[in-house]
């Protein structure tokens, strides 16, 4: 499925992209699918989901667990979870 996948803070950095689009294998059905697929892919996307339980995801403008289930055409983004005073 097409998702148009949107990457902030660091793991940006890492991948040296804010977004991509990406045509998904049909075995990615879900967020948790989707992050093992993009660690799966090498290189530096083995490094930003290699601790999936720090990256925040939201599909759409929602902020989702791993559990979401995807549909063609979403807005995934990733970001680590953010603080500040």
């Amino acid at each position: 499925m097409n998702l148009n996948i949107l990457y902030f803070a660091w793991c940006k950095e890492k991948l040296g992209r804010a977004h991509e689009e990406i045509l998904s294998p049909q075995s990615v059905q879900t967020v948790s699918d989707l992050m093992t697929w993009l660690r799966g892919q090498g290189g530096a996307y083995e490094e930003v989901f290699s601790n999936t339980g720090v990256i925040r995801v939201a599909v759409n403008y929602e902020h989702v667990d791993g559990a979401w289930r995807l549909n063609a055409g979403d807005e995934v983004a990733f970001f680590p979870p953010v603080t500040g005073g």
